[in-house]
């Protein structure tokens, strides 16, 4: 699935310019551009687009990534980090792609599906 797919799919979006603090659940795919700190969970798809600045806890069936990320990952079926994301913690999933141009300081887990 491209990015451009997960777009046009996106039901919600906090886009660049915006913040927010706290807890976030969500079902569909959401997108964030702005800035995040806290915790996600979704059985669904986040989108982290390239202008978004997250420190968080995540815990989603997809993630797709290409903005700045700090905190640890947990997909239950992958994750896809795209330049010029840069990430900090730690990844936990079946399936990872981290694409040339990414910076990835951390660890990643990758258990059996």
């Amino acid at each position: 699935m491209s990015q451009k797919d997960i777009r046009s799919q996106v039901t919600a979006l906090l886009d660049q310019g915006a913040s927010f603090e706290g807890r976030l659940t969500f079902e569909g795919t959401v997108q964030i551009g702005g800035n995040f700190k806290g915790e996600i969970f979704t059985q669904d798809t986040l989108v982290i687009g390239e202008t978004a600045r997250v420190v968080a806890q995540i815990e989603a069936d997809t993630i797709v990534m290409s903005g700045h990320v700090e905190g640890n990952l947990f997909a239950r079926t992958k994750v896809i980090m795209q330049p010029p994301a840069v990430f900090k913690g730690t990844v936990t999933s079946p399936s990872l792609k981290i694409e040339e141009g990414v910076v990835f300081e951390g660890a990643s887990h990758m258990p059996k599906r």
